[in-house]
């Protein structure tokens, strides 16, 4: 990562925790992913060398910009989605200031609409941190469009476990998929397609 990149990083991150200490709008809040979530999406998209990189939940682009600067090494590109205009506006800001547009194309949708009409296995790998009572209903999309041996990370598996349940069971119980949590900051789910 170059020095100008990794200090924009940071001001996103100073910039997402103050917005969060003081907002208590659920909707407004950033609710970016830790520094330490961050790397480690970085080097999972390196050492897996994913191409095609499907994030759902933009925010204010502070987690695709991790996805995004690993992606450039596969000669990749990652499609991140965001239901909020306001937010994808902040994104699409902070794209261009970090020049990092080019890999990244920044969609402003409902996720559910959009994996619905995406081509079976062509995802290398999906970043879900977005509204979580959605997941179990996303489930036969996320799975068709991934491809063989490709990966789903989901966020905040432990700290908000109660509201992934249903989802982790059902995952779980999937025979097509290997599953893992790994406790790091929030908690973290990985599955693998067989």
């Amino acid at each position: 990562m170059n020095k100008e990149l990794a200090m924009f990083l940071e001001e996103l991150e100073n910039f997402g925790v103050a917005n969060d200490q003081k907002i208590t709008d659920k909707s407004k809040r950033m609710r970016n992913v830790t520094p330490e979530t961050g790397q480690f999406l970085s080097f999972l998209v390196t050492t897996t060398q994913a191409k095609n990189i499907l994030e759902i939940g933009t925010s204010n682009g502070y987690s695709t910009l991790w996805l995004a600067d690993s992606v450039i090494e596969n000669d990749g590109y990652v499609t991140t989605l965001e239901y909020s205009a306001s937010k994808a506006e902040l994104a699409k800001r902070n794209f261009e200031q970090a020049k990092m547009s080019k890999w990244i194309d920044l969609i402003v949708m409902d996720a559910g609409k959009y994996i619905n009409k995406v081509e079976s296995n062509t995802v290398d790998m999906i970043f879900l941190d977005s509204d979580r009572k959605e997941y179990v209903e996303w489930w036969g999309d996320l799975s068709r469009i991934l491809k063989r041996k490709g990966l789903i990370v989901v966020d905040n598996i432990i700290s908000h476990s109660d509201e992934l349940q249903d989802f982790y069971e059902l995952v779980s119980n999937d025979e097509n998929f290997k599953t893992m949590k790994l406790p790091i900051e929030s908690g973290l789910l990985f599955l693998t397609k067989k």
